[in-house]
């Protein structure tokens, strides 16, 4: 598969007589930031699940990792960060990292020196003694992107990653990911912030379950003449001073 981390090829998934991914092949190279763009509908978050083995697709192939998925010996190497926060929010962080360490095999001196590296990497060593239901939305988005990170994957999803944080969360988030990606992590992302998505190495616009173009955000900008990013995306869309 070359520097392939994610193969893509005529992927289809319908749920009775709508079709939430028609026919969409691409692909994302190791090490890359690469973007999921599109309005809700678009079918980025079925096209996730579908990659991740969460749902399965009436057709196409999905390679990971030079492995054809669902395949539960890669999602060992994966780390899946969801839309919907998937912690328990009666146990402290700490506890959140020990219960996810138990279903990576990550134990004794392994996870201690994870679980201080990683609250270290996102910034909650001092919360690490704190419910998560009593954290703020944006320390909780901290707490989840730790548990995705705690097993050291290679590829990373991020479904809406920064939603509902404030923007020098945001900017934090976006330093952590850059620094991933240079060690050789590859990251897969969706996003509505178009001043973000701007700093992906490649996009996917995606529009009622197909998709539009594959690029670099600033080729995108420069080839549709926009003035930014999000007008380029609305653009490719079918948007105009957003309607359709």
């Amino acid at each position: 598969m070359g520097r392939e981390a994610l193969l893509i090829e005529n992927l289809r998934k319908s749920y009775g007589n709508l079709t939430a991914v028609d026919g969409i092949s691409f692909k994302v190279e190791k090490g890359e930031i690469f973007g999921l763009l599109g309005p809700n509908g678009a079918g980025k978050t079925t096209t996730i699940k579908s990659i991740i083995g969460l749902l399965r697709p009436d057709s196409g192939e999905v390679r990971l990792l030079g492995r054809r998925m669902p395949d539960k010996n890669v999602l060992g190497k994966v780390g899946y960060m969801p839309q919907e926060l998937a912690l328990y929010l009666n146990l402290t962080v700490e506890e959140n990292l020990k219960f996810y360490s138990g279903m990576y095999g990550i134990s004794g001196e392994l996870f201690e020196k994870r679980k201080k590296e990683i609250l270290e990497f996102v910034g909650l060593e001092r919360f690490k003694k704190r419910l998560v239901g009593e954290l703020s939305g944006g320390l909780q988005r901290r707490a989840s992107l730790a548990c995705a990170l705690l097993h050291e994957p290679e590829f990373v999803i991020l479904d809406e990653p920064t939603v509902g944080v404030d923007p020098h969360l945001r900017a934090s988030f976006w330093g952590h990911f850059r620094e991933l990606s240079e060690g050789g992590v590859t990251i897969l992302l969706t996003t509505h912030y178009m001043d973000e998505a701007i700093n992906c190495d490649r996009v996917a616009i995606m529009s009622e379950g197909r998709i539009v173009t594959v690029s670099a955000p600033q080729q995108l900008i420069e080839e549709t003449h926009s003035k930014n990013l999000e007008e380029a995306v609305l653009k490719l869309t079918g948007y105009t001073e957003g309607r359709k």
